[in-house]
């Protein structure tokens, strides 16, 4: 991906609440490819929603600057948890670390197991 100007701040990095929309779009991009649509899900009365968001800010991204962003997914209990980290190109420093949690709920319960454990567990990253 690459930053554009008007998510820039004044300081002329990259404002902290974009860093969200970068790791929101890996993510849905991510599901896509493996035949998880959010429209689709909702459509069956499952939705996977945010609990927790811990976001490490290490080296600030700039306009114009390219970057790649990534994910690896585990499970822990009823959450799953999406590690992801955004990388600048030009010189391959990690500029954030996060992770993102979800839970999902089907007809407004949380639920345990839910019919997409089979999709995503070829996905899974064991947690040591």
């Amino acid at each position: 991906m690459k930053v554009r100007d008007y998510e820039c701040d004044l300081q002329g990095i990259v404002n902290n609440a974009n860093y969200q929309h970068y790791l929101e779009h890996t993510r849905h991009e991510f599901l896509l490819s493996i035949g998880l649509s959010f429209a689709d899900m909702s459509a069956q009365g499952y939705d996977f929603v945010i609990s927790k968001v811990t976001l490490n800010y290490k080296v600030p991204l700039r306009s114009r600057d390219e970057f790649r962003s990534q994910l690896y997914v585990t499970k822990e209990g009823i959450k799953y948890v999406f590690h992801q980290e955004i990388i600048r190109a030009a010189d391959n420093k990690v500029c954030l670390k996060g992770t993102v949690e979800s839970v999902c709920i089907h007809e407004g319960k949380l639920i345990r197991e839910t019919p997409f454990d089979e999709i995503l567990k070829p996905y899974l990253i064991a947690q040591s």
